[in-house]
């Protein structure tokens, strides 16, 4: 990996407006899992399988086993920022990077420090009542019984992420084309590109290099300037800013 790591720098070095994609693969390392991946513990314990479960009508219809799945699997309060989230925080200090265009729902670039996060599929860490639209955080959710409701109105909380069936927000969604057809290089880590409409955004990538880290090969991979197949966090920590 020394040869690819060598040149991932020079890229680095050369490039002011870099704008990072990613998806689950960036936090697995920081203990959070692919949520939508299917094993032998999910069948165990859910009747349903994830991807149902974290539809649209299986929340407004079943939000009791929603919830439960949801505050079991999704909802990891307390997991750290890994190397990969660190160093794109230090690349965006230092004038390097535009943005981080993420899948994840976790806010751990936030907590990393990065300021400029297009977070294409929400965050667990806001949380709406339905009814008046009171803000909650995870915190709240976390510890609610069952179902939770709004402590002002009784209104049932949902979080702030986008569930199968629904539609992405168009704000973000704006935000992280500019960046992407703004920026002079785009990496993409930790992302098989599978999810759509997120994966498509890469279309209006219109720079200098293209560079993809993810441990499996992805459909992208003939496109690229640059491919690494190693974990995120390992080939971030031998990066210098």
């Amino acid at each position: 990996m020394i040869r690819e790591i060598e040149e991932l720098q020079k890229i680095i070095d050369t490039h002011r407006k870099i704008v990072f994609f990613g998806g689950a693969g960036v936090s697995t390392e920081s203990g959070i899992p692919d949520f939508r991946s299917q094993d032998g513990l999910y069948n165990l314990k859910y009747k349903y399988p994830p991807e149902q479960i974290i539809s649209h009508t299986f929340f407004v219809n079943r939000p009791d086993e929603f919830y439960r799945f949801y505050k079991d699997k999704m909802l990891i309060l307390d997991a750290q920022p890994n190397a990969a989230h660190e160093k794109l925080a230090e690349l965006e200090k230092a004038g390097k990077l535009l943005a981080v265009v993420t899948q994840n729902i976790d806010g751990l670039h936030q907590k990393a420090g990065s300021k400029t996060v297009y977070e294409l599929h929400g965050s667990v860490l806001r949380n709406y009542c339905m009814r008046c639209r009171k803000f909650f955080d995870g915190q709240y959710v976390y510890d609610s019984e069952g179902i939770p409701k709004c402590d002002k109105c009784g209104g049932t909380v949902k979080p702030d992420v986008v569930l199968y069936e629904e539609g992405l927000d168009n704000d973000v969604i704006r935000g992280a084309v500019r960046a992407i057809s703004e920026a002079d290089c785009l990496i993409i880590g930790g992302t098989s590109l599978v999810v759509y409409p997120a994966a498509g955004l890469i279309d209006y990538f219109r720079g200098d290099k293209l560079v993809l880290v993810n441990k499996s090969a992805t459909g992208r991979d003939t496109m690229a300037d640059l491919v690494i197949r190693e974990p995120i966090g390992e080939v971030f920590s031998q990066i210098k800013v």
